[in-house]
């Protein structure tokens, strides 16, 4: 390992030192004023073809310096600035350093609005509030997708999770000519689209739809990116057709249409496969292989993976998933816009799992073993739609309604047993469990917005909905034996059938008026009304009649809740060039009702609330590279009803729920900070964030224990727990002719403080996690790449009032892609990872490898490519994970995929104004 980094440092070197670069140098200033000019875009451009050689920003003081090789041909040295007409002097060869000295921009007035001359569009413009690089700038390969080409833009980062950051900040809405594709987070738009249809890529910060309208400032952390596609490839059909057939009867299929005519656009998605993967990545190495670059990118917090509300398969064992979309974009009539997608998905998920775990007692630990097989069937409707009316020029209605049916059926066959520190037997558990579930769920959100005559004052109205139903039918065999004191063996051979609805609805209206400069008021008021019921009834199997007829009382239960919330409140804010400020102050009086019905016994709780309501955000621009963001919020929130109601929950034979009536409400500050600095001049950045929710009262659960370590779950109130978070990020792209090297590192982590109550005594965690990470990408013009990484991930929980007083873990996490595209027509790509988990249990592996390699040969003019693909060529993949908690530390392991050998076939069309694209039609420009 040592001498494969000291040869990436050597290569660093090689390439970076080898030649002196030469400098050229100047100074911008406006004609008028004679003031600097800061972040104009510096450019070099040949006369020959208009290819962009290299460019940089002018810093706060008008000057510009590129480090640049010889260039023998005439060239032409550009500038461009918003307002101002573009600079522009012939230059016939540059063989040594130049100073062009002071260049001045003459300001017009066609500019003003922000109308670009398309032929003179610079590289990266930097408007007001929007970043937007001009993609044809950018040298990416021919079958490169979107996500390849944001790769190339300085400032941009995508982890190994798909997590897009920009300068710093996290990407959360990805948008194609200002509308969703399929959905806003854009996983399918950067996987599927090609880059070579891609006219601008604009980056800017995310804005709910109330801000939008209004031309607020964002209230958020987050960045948006627009795609817009080329005016040329807008008009026009293209796609890809894949499918693969391997060994061990893996097989995969993906389909992706797209016809674009102006502002209608009809996409079509469609997928089939059995290697845990939604399908439609197409990424030009590995299509849908999972591990390495394709590892984690479409994985959700639940282990899951899809995009946005889908889910495909469990999210741990083998999947085969069936999957089709459309998605929908349109101006049906002038100023009304509508966007849509539909999905149908169909999934089946098998598992074998096995798990240990120490649970932490104040008088001894006690340890349980479990294995458990199981299966799952998911079938899915998913709409959503977006409508957009602009009723005049100063009135606008938009709505979002969505829907989703899921149908699920879960099998599970399990045993667990539990043991004591002497390995004495506490207790054992043999299950067998068929659940069957119908879900639907309707949500939609209406915004309406009135501007009136004076800049600044309006009335918006907010209006949200969402209604849940599920239905659920359970049949569960189980036998529970206990081998301590008196306690009876629990025998079951029951059919639950359960009813859960959800009916939320809220409303704000808020008026803002402008007071002076750029101060406004803001009145206003929110209401939210939510009612849930649970309706649960279980029967044992009748003997006699072979059938579940017989009631059981003890598992039959009703309960109902309702939360009525109004909060009128008033709040002011300030937007200035430099810093935005904004704060919200009102009072909130809600009523929170519950009901059970148990046993034949009603208990009702009834409780009134009055309590605060605040929050504020506030952002500074130092520089045009320099930010700070700031927001705090008070919090309240209630428990739920089976937290409140004293009605026992016996549906575990090993661990019974009892609410109490007597809970306050979970009351929290939460605050972040942040700070970036990304130099475009410099082409490298960082940022450092901190943030945390602070609990002085948050609902716990406390656990008593019998002798057999069967549990009685009750909640409490404690105060003084928190959970924080840190990080800090620092990148930097450089290139050197055909070289480019970006590099990035960084740490993120948290700690924690919780609480809760075990045998009736206070115990208190505090876990430590603090995960540094490090990336080096070299790519040398279109022939190589390479990109290693590496994770460390450390966790450190300390306990009170527990026999153990620590428990910690480390994980090492290391990567590297290479992809060679050399001879033509040939991709030759390999993914190698190495993960190493410490203090997993006896019986779990610590670590393994998994390396995936890939063989592509294109033919056919390029519109077909073949490919042979082997994962985890050394057969060791495997899933042993481990977890600490407050209570217990859980290691587990399940079924993956093995080694198995694809072969694949793709085929491609590609048809812009009605004429078929030709080979090797996409951008070549690089800089």
């Amino acid at each position: 390992m040592a001498k494969f980094y000291s040869f990436l440092f050597l290569l660093f070197c090689s390439f970076s030192f080898a030649q002196s670069n030469i400098v050229v140098k100047g100074k911008i200033l406006k004609n008028k004023t004679q003031t600097s000019i800061e972040s104009a875009t510096v450019y070099i451009t040949s006369v020959q073809d208009s290819t962009v050689i290299d460019y940089t920003i002018s810093d706060k003081n008008g000057f510009f310096k590129m480090d640049i090789k010889k260039i023998t041909k005439p060239v032409f040295l550009k500038i461009s600035y918003m307002g101002y007409q573009t600079f522009r002097q012939e230059v016939p060869a540059i063989s040594g350093n130049k100073d062009f000295g002071v260049l001045t921009l003459l300001e017009d007035e066609n500019l003003l609005n922000e109308v670009v001359i398309k032929s003179e569009a610079p590289p990266i413009r930097i408007k007001k509030d929007t970043l937007e690089f001009n993609a044809s700038s950018f040298k990416v390969r021919p079958d490169a997708n979107v996500e390849t080409l944001l790769k190339q833009l300085p400032g941009v980062a995508i982890d190994a999770e798909g997590k897009i950051t920009v300068n710093g900040k996290e990407v959360n809405q990805v948008l194609v000519n200002g509308k969703p594709f399929f959905d806003k987070d854009g996983k399918i738009a950067l996987q599927s689209l090609p880059s070579s249809i891609i006219n601008k890529v604009q980056i800017s910060d995310t804005k709910t739809k109330k801000e939008e309208l209004t031309k607020q400032a964002a209230s958020s952390n987050n960045s948006s990116i627009n795609l817009t596609i080329d005016e040329n490839k807008n008009k026009g059909f293209f796609g890809k057709f894949m499918g693969g057939f391997g060994t061990d009867n893996r097989y995969e299929s993906s389909a992706l249409i797209n016809y674009f005519k102006n502002k209608r656009k009809i996409s079509v998605l469609a997928s089939s496969n059995n290697i845990n993967s939604t399908g439609f990545s197409m990424d030009e190495v590995f299509d849908n292989m999972g591990g390495g670059r394709n590892s984690s990118y479409f994985y959700n917090s639940d282990g899951s993976y899809g995009f946005g509300n889908m889910r495909f398969g469990g999210g741990k064992g083998i999947v085969q998933s069936n999957m089709i979309g459309v998605n929908y974009a349109d101006e049906w009539f002038k100023d009304f816009d509508s966007n849509g997608s539909y999905f149908f998905t169909n999934s089946n998920s098998e598992n074998v799992s096995k798990a240990k775990q120490v649970n932490f007692l104040p008088s001894g630990n006690f340890s349980t073993e479990s294995n458990a097989s199981t299966s799952e069937d998911r079938l899915g409707h998913n709409f959503n739609s977006t409508f957009e009316y602009k009723i005049d020029s100063t009135t606008t209605i938009s709505f979002s309604p969505k829907f989703i049916n899921a149908t699920n059926k879960f099998s599970s066959r399990s045993s667990e047993l539990s043991m004591d520190q002497n390995d004495q037997l506490l207790n054992n558990n043999v299950s067998n469990s068929i659940e069957e579930a119908d879900v639907n769920n309707f949500k939609n959100t209406i915004n309406f917005n009135k501007s009136f005559k004076r800049k600044g004052r309006f009335l918006n109205v907010n209006i949200d909905n969402d209604n849940k139903k599920e239905i659920s039918d359970v049949l569960n065999k189980s036998k529970t034996v206990f081998f301590q004191g008196l306690e009876p063996d629990d025998n079951r051979d029951q059919e639950k059938k359960g009813r859960n609805v959800k009916d939320l609805y809220s409303s704000e209206i808020e008026y803002t008026e402008p007071l002076k400069d750029s101060l406004r008021m803001k009145l206003g008021v929110y209401y939210r009304s939510e009612k849930s019921s649970e309706d649960q009834k279980t029967n044992d199997f009748d003997a006699l009649s072979q059938s579940y007829s017989d009631e059981n009382a003890s598992l039959t239960n009703y309960s109902t809740s309702k939360i009525t919330v109004i909060t009128p409140k008033t709040g002011f804010g300030i937007e200035k060039k430099k810093y935005s400020f904004d704060v919200n102050l009102g009072t909130t009086i809600a009523q929170f009702d519950t009901h059970s019905l148990y046993l034949g016994v009603a208990n009702n709780l009834n409780k009134n609330y009055v309590f605060p309501f605040a929050n504020a955000y506030g952002s500074f621009k130092i520089s045009k590279s320099k930010s700070i963001y700031t927001r705090y919020a008070y919090d309240v929130n209630f428990p739920t009803a089976s937290q409140v109601l004293p009605m026992e929950n016996l549906a575990n034979p090993l661990n019974t729920f009892i609410g109490n009536p007597n809970l306050d409400l979970i009351k929290n500050h939460s605050g972040y900070f942040s700070f970036r600095d990304f130099n475009m001049t410099t082409r490298s950045g960082y940022s450092i964030y901190f943030g945390g929710d602070y609990y002085n009262n948050q609902v716990v659960s406390s656990v008593l224990y019998d002798e057999n370590r069967k549990r009685t779950t009750t909640y409490e109130n404690v105060s003084g727990t928190y959970s924080s978070w840190f990080g800090a990020f620092w990148n930097k792209s450089i290139k050197n002719e055909a070289h480019n090297f970006k590099f990035s590192t960084g740490v993120y982590g948290g700690l924690n403080v919780s609480k809760g109550f075990t045998d009736g005594e206070l115990f208190e965690a505090k876990a430590l996690k603090i995960t540094p990470h490090m990336s080096f990408t070299y790519e040398y013009g279109e022939l190589f790449t390479i990109n290693p990484t590496y994770n460390f991930t450390y966790n450190d929980t300390k306990y009170t009032n527990y026999l153990v007083n620590s428990a910690s873990n480390v994980l090492h996490k290391f990567n590297i892609q290479t992809t060679n595209y050399w001879p033509k027509n040939w991709v030759f790509g390999n993914d190698f990872g190495y993960t190493y988990n410490s203090n997993i249990a006896d019986g779990f592996k610590k670590d393994f490898y998994l390396w995936n390699t890939s063989l592509a040969y294109s033919f056919y003019d390029k519109k077909m490519t073949a490919k042979v693909k082997v994962y985890d060529m050394l057969n060791q993949n495997q899933s042993a994970t481990r977890t600490i908690s407050p209570t217990a530390i859980r290691d587990e392991e399940n079924t993956v995929l093995k080694r198995y050998l694809m072969f694949s076939l793709t085929y491609k069309i590609e048809k812009f104004a009605g004429k078929e694209k030709p080979s090797g039609g996409n951008r070549v420009m690089f800089f």
